[in-house]
């Protein structure tokens, strides 16, 4: 799709080492670990929470009426 080679993702990990240094690639890998674990728990909850508003309307309307 991209069309990255085998050449290009070598060159950008190297330049990764280089800016990074070989002691702060593990920390970094696991704050993206992280990121991924928390952005998909996040993603399937609010998909929960929709689906729970989509099969009762009725009642999500009828919390927002007060009585008179």
């Amino acid at each position: 799709m991209f069309g990255i080679g085998t050449t290009e993702l070598i060159i950008i990990l190297a330049i990764i080492l280089i800016i990074f240094g070989v002691g702060k690639l593990p920390s970094i890998g696991t704050g993206i670990g992280q990121a991924i674990k928390n952005f998909k728990k996040t993603s399937s909850e609010s998909e929960l929470d929709a689906t729970h508003l989509m099969e009762k309307p009725e009642a999500a309307s009828l919390k927002s009426e007060k009585p008179a």
